[in-house]
């Protein structure tokens, strides 16, 4: 129990809370025998263990345990390893929740609900991910203020108690080592002990009759410097929450369509992909069986674009300025900005990119043409003989909506319809409207010659050959990868090792030293490694002209 009056019977005045004088060293507990101390912070008051504490100092207390810290990164890492083996959203298509119920069922609907598909971008990840920050924090604060207030003031001259009980302690007499007069004895002693220590890279202070070496303090910040590389780590983790941060999604851009990244303002053109395949003879056996092939190499000739306007506006022409251009293959990725675009995967998905199509009079069969459509890029107005034809209306993958009106599906030229106004020969002055499908499929689904009514009996629009049909092959597959928050991470983490292994490998080590008359006792104490310090300890008093064996050194051994 700690008394209330903390005044030492040296005159120092202690915060409440201390239990040990920080000037002198005096235990101010009551009891405790002759029991080593405990020196983990020199005895030093912390907040944490105030008395009759407020509710700022119980939410302080609650955040400055360590086994508060410990059950949050347990309940984290068990949250990581399920977001680990469960695919998360970013990789499972634009329909998730339809995804899980169908592969996972009712689990798969739980998890959906309740986030786990969406780990790290999930409120309650980051909730727990603060307040481990926070208890890092003040775990930090309640030690390390405390430590390095003691350490910074520490006396050459310590209390007797102080010394005695450490757990390494030498008592002797300087008499008996009879290297000089009595009266001389207690500073030839130390002057000699002084020199051996030094030569160890001990920082000696000495005063009338007692010395204090210390070496390897800064050994002592390990694990607050440990606690600092963690904190900055989750920082750069919450970053990432930051739109525009972070992305790692697969991004599927078709053959010449300039295609949205998502989140960010840029656009990518799939301006050629090729593909060069395993001869069949290379292909392993079970693979043919199979009827798979397999490629060799396939690369993506991409154009990276900056959109400057009508960025989120359908129906008009975004403007693009570009800015990169990259053959994008398996492991050399497109490079920009801290933007990665990285070769995964391809589909063979046909779409129709230009067409050749005549206008055909019925009734007379004269054929006017060709007529070049580009369905990326169509233009306004195409003349065929003495036809003029007025683009109205544009769709690149046509559709009817649950109400049915007509609009696009995507910017990608899969099923692409193309409303126009004919003016000629035999028609109003105004012209008629003719609505064209490119796809043979679309023409009956969608039934042309109804929608063209009289106009149908009179004209009609094709291709003659398929020779006359422009088609792109191929979807490439890209993983898109921002990680503005990464050098934040990776600072955080080279913190955190630099801590590690201040820690590991070098220990704080302290000796006392107190002359009484020709009594002396010899105290020593470490954080960690103390058979290597009693056996330091002695092979310095050995070299000072005091042999003892290490063991004795151990729990107040006594040589006098």
């Amino acid at each position: 129990m700690i008394v209330d009056n903390t005044k030492c019977e040296c005159g120092h005045q202690n915060p409440v809370g201390t239990l040990l004088c920080e000037h002198c060293g005096k235990p101010l507990e009551e009891g405790g025998g002759d029991a080593p101390l405990e020196m983990r912070y020199d005895g030093a008051a912390r907040r944490s263990r105030k008395a009759d504490p407020g509710p700022l100092d119980l939410a302080w207390r609650f955040f400055s345990s360590v086994k508060v810290a410990v059950l949050i990164i347990l309940l984290m890492a068990c949250l990581i390893a399920v977001g680990t083996f469960l695919e998360q959203e970013a990789f499972v298509g634009s329909d998730p929740e339809t995804f899980y119920r169908e592969k996972y069922g009712a689990f798969g609907k739980w998890a959906y609900t309740l986030g786990l598909t969406d780990m790290y971008g999930s409120w309650w990840f980051k909730l727990l991910a603060f307040m481990l920050g926070a208890s890092l924090i003040i775990c930090s604060l309640d030690r390390v203020v405390p430590l390095y207030r003691a350490l910074s003031r520490q006396q050459v001259r310590k209390h007797p108690q102080f010394l005695l009980r450490q757990k390494v302690v030498y008592r002797g007499d300087l008499a008996s080592l009879g290297r000089a007069p009595a009266g001389q004895a207690g500073p030839a002693f130390l002057d000699a002990f002084a020199d051996v220590l030094a030569k160890r890279r001990y920082r000696v202070a000495k005063e009338e009759d007692a010395l204090l070496a210390e070496k390897n303090r800064f050994s002592r910040w390990g694990p607050y410097i440990n606690h600092i590389g963690l904190i900055i780590l989750l920082a750069g983790l919450l970053m990432r929450g930051i739109p525009g941060w972070h992305m790692d999604q697969i991004v599927g851009f078709p053959e010449g369509v300039p295609t949205p990244i998502p989140d960010t303002p840029y656009w990518l053109l799939n301006e050629r992909f090729s593909v060069e395949l395993y001869p069949e003879e290379d292909v392993p056996a079970r693979l043919r069986e199979r009827g798979m092939v397999v490629p060799k190499r396939f690369e993506t000739e991409a154009v990276l674009y900056r959109c400057l306007a009508n960025c989120d506006m359908p129906g008009q022409e975004p403007v693009l300025e570009e800015v990169h251009r990259h053959g994008i293959e398996v492991n050399k990725p497109l490079k920009h900005d801290g933007l990665l675009a990285y070769q995964v995967d391809f589909r063979e998905t046909p779409q129709i990119r230009r067409l050749r199509v005549w206008l055909t009079e019925k009734a007379t069969g004269n054929r006017y043409g060709p007529i070049g459509l580009d369905t990326l890029n169509p233009k306004d107005t195409y003349e065929a003989g003495p036809y003029r034809l007025e683009l109205r209306a544009y769709y690149a993958d046509f559709d009817l909506d649950e109400n049915g009106l007509p609009y696009t599906r995507s910017r990608v030229p899969q099923a692409p319809a193309f409303v126009f106004l004919i003016k000629g020969p035999g028609l109003p002055e105004d012209g008629e409207v003719f609505m064209y499908f490119a796809r043979d499929a679309d023409k009956e689904r969608f039934r042309q010659d109804v929608l063209n009514g009289r106009l149908a009996g009179l004209l009609d629009i094709g291709a003659l050959s398929m020779e006359d049909v422009e088609v792109s092959r191929f979807t490439s597959y890209l993983n898109i990868r921002i990680d503005r928050a990464l050098p934040v991470i990776l600072a955080g983490a080279l913190i955190f090792i630099a801590g590690v292994a201040m820690g590991i490998y070098w220990q704080h080590r302290r000796i006392w030293v107190r002359i009484e008359g020709t009594g002396l006792v010899v105290a020593a104490h470490t954080n960690k490694n103390w058979h290597g310090l009693r056996r330091e300890l002695a092979e310095a008093l050995g070299k000072a002209g005091i042999a003892v064996d290490p063991k004795l050194l151990d729990n107040r051994g006594n040589q006098a």
